[in-house]
């Protein structure tokens, strides 16, 4: 899946933003996730922990529930923010592949710079 510059860097910016809203008191690891839809529609994410480890939830699947919730069924790109370009884990990949494996995910570290690996 093919984005402008233009479009990365404003799905990149919006994760960032939505990394600011993360609750992560126990690891401090703040997550932000952004989910472009083919609708055009974004839905935003942040990780949410609890003390009652596992049961937080990760920045990529809040915002594709938030999607999901919403109706929305196709995904272009997501976009995910963390301290040093942490890859999402594998119950994030699952559910993004329940939707399609065409998903372009861009992960960047919190200046905005998209990471290659």
């Amino acid at each position: 899946m093919s984005l402008s510059d233009q479009q990365r860097s404003e799905l990149v910016a919006t994760a960032l933003a939505a990394r600011q809203m993360a609750y992560a008191p126990y690891s401090r690891y703040q997550v932000g996730a952004a989910l472009l839809c083919e609708s055009g529609k974004v839905f935003r994410g942040a990780n949410v922990e609890s003390a009652a480890y596992p049961t937080g939830m990760c920045a990529e699947r809040v915002a594709v529930f938030k999607a999901v919730s919403e109706g929305e069924r196709a995904f272009r790109a997501i976009a995910v923010v963390t301290s040093n370009c942490g890859m999402p884990c594998g119950s994030c990949r699952q559910v993004l592949a329940e939707f399609g494996l065409g998903t372009l995910v861009l992960v960047a570290d919190e200046s905005g710079k998209v990471c290659t690996r």
